[in-house]
């Protein structure tokens, strides 16, 4: 059994400490500070405090487990890392770079599991990246943590073949629930001595970048193809928007229903609204297909599906989506 510092934030970290917890001796929690969220201004712990707290009121982590959640891996930090005496470091989106002082503190070292088949695809946003791309093919990694970001040695690697149907958060659910499985099954081979690295080809890594809300904002001329593409990645943040007269409207759900990548044959200018379809939705004229829109919120307002939008919204018909 190892002792493991876990380090990680959001959601999608709480399977694998969870797992982690069972299988080995979680030393202590690596998170970020508590944030101000609503209009109360309430501080809220990160999901993967939350848990920990929950693990530890249950017993499956000792009560003085510590929960370090520091806005800057310090010297102090780093001290108080040392004095849990960890052998290894666990992590799963934690959402700071680790420096070489403090990737020493662990006598074997460091890994990660990252949601996409390294080396493609390395950087902090890597799902979307895949669905943009339209990339038949993606999965998870674990590798060794490196100085350079996501360019460690691979541990181990699991496929995952796509659709078109994906969105991020969905990906992201099942790279949290698979990636906690093989988080723990490289530890048990790191006790067995049966992992085997395999240093990567630095020569096929393509990078993803942070998103913004600008990203969101669709343009009506590009394909149904993209634009699908483009709602699905953008799921749930920062989400596919578009603007009608002075009003944002977000785009929750779509799909295609006319491709038409080989030639333009509408008459109707990019963004219009053409109608709606009983069993589609409410149809979209793109720069090369149509799009039916499922599912759809005005900025502030509540979620909507497709019919309830059009009960709410006197003449949409006809509206240019994006001027």
């Amino acid at each position: 059994m190892l002792r493991v510092l876990f380090a990680g934030t959001p959601e999608c970290a709480v399977p694998s400490l969870e797992k982690v917890a069972r299988a080995h001796h979680v030393v202590a929690i690596l998170t970020n500070p508590a944030t101000v969220q609503g209009r109360s201004g309430k501080l809220v712990s990160s999901p993967v405090a939350q848990e920990a707290e929950r693990l530890i009121n249950e017993g499956l982590l000792p009560r003085d487990t510590p929960i370090i959640t520091p806005k800057k891996i310090t010297d102090s930090v780093r001290e108080a890392i040392a004095a849990t005496k960890p052998d290894i470091l666990a992590c799963f989106a934690f959402g700071k770079i680790f420096g070489p002082k403090t990737l020493s503190l662990f006598p074997l070292g460091a890994i990660n599991v990252h949601p996409s088949l390294l080396p493609r695809w390395r950087g902090c946003a890597p799902i979307p990246a895949t669905i943009l791309a339209q990339d038949t093919i993606t999965g998870i990694t674990v590798q060794k943590m490196a100085l350079e970001m996501d360019a460690g040695d691979i541990l181990l690697t699991q496929t995952i073949d796509l659709d078109g149907s994906e969105t991020t958060d969905s990906l992201l659910i099942r790279a949290a629930d698979e990636g906690a499985q093989m988080l723990v099954q490289v530890l048990d081979g790191i006790v067995k001595n049966n992992i085997i690295p395999i240093p990567q080809d630095h020569t096929k890594a393509t990078f993803s970048s942070m998103l913004c809300k600008e990203d969101g904002e669709i343009t009506w001329s590009d394909t149904a193809k993209n634009i699908d593409a483009r709602i699905r990645a953008f799921t749930s943040w920062p989400g596919a928007w578009t603007k009608t007269k002075d009003r944002t409207l977000i785009i929750l759900k779509a799909h295609i229903v006319q491709n038409n990548e080989d030639a333009d044959l509408s008459t109707s200018p990019p963004g219009t609204v053409l109608g709606s379809d009983k069993k589609e939705g409410i149809l979209v004229q793109t720069g090369k297909g149509i799009i039916a829109l499922e599912n759809l919120q005005w900025r502030t307002k509540k979620p909507l599906d497709w019919k309830s939008f059009l009960n709410g919204t006197r003449d949409f018909f006809g509206t240019v989506l994006g001027i």
